[in-house]
């Protein structure tokens, strides 16, 4: 898991201990993990993409990776891994392009002096969805 601002930390954990998988929250040295059990912290330097190349680094087919950023999914997918983002939304092929052209739609916006919208305030709703899919993709995996 990409644990830098993750805000589904706790159920990831968990998510882990009831299905008896492997957990990796890999965050910079800025971010404070606690310990939790399962749960494997990963803490690398502060450099502008030091976690999402640790990630991509160790993903192998069929992992789980939990990302919001869009550039990470598309690597999580290129390695044949599930990739979800902390709303409990699942990437796919079809997908990752049109998020990856919002994305660079918006930053051409903001560099030629406008303004896009951030992302909307999380909610308990997209707590509650991760967890729901989350679950999912847990028991399809362990049902095959």
């Amino acid at each position: 898991m990409d644990a830098d601002a993750c805000p589904v930390k706790d159920e990831i954990a968990a998510a882990g201990l009831r299905f008896g998988v492997d957990i990796w929250m890999v965050a910079s040295h800025d971010h404070r993990l606690p310990v939790r059990a399962g749960v494997r912290n990963i803490q690398v330097d502060r450099s502008d993409q030091a976690v999402d190349l640790y990630i991509a680094n160790q993903l192998r087919p069929g992992d789980i990776l939990v990302t919001q950023d869009f550039g990470l999914a598309t690597i999580g997918l290129a390695k044949k891994a599930v990739v979800l983002s902390n709303r409990g939304q699942q990437y796919t092929d079809q997908t990752i392009d049109f998020l990856l052209e919002s994305r660079h739609h918006s930053a051409k916006v903001r560099r030629s002096g406008g303004r896009s919208k951030g992302p909307r305030a999380f909610t308990e709703e997209d707590r509650t969805h991760f967890l729901q899919t989350l679950t999912k993709v847990l028991e399809d995996t362990a049902g095959k």
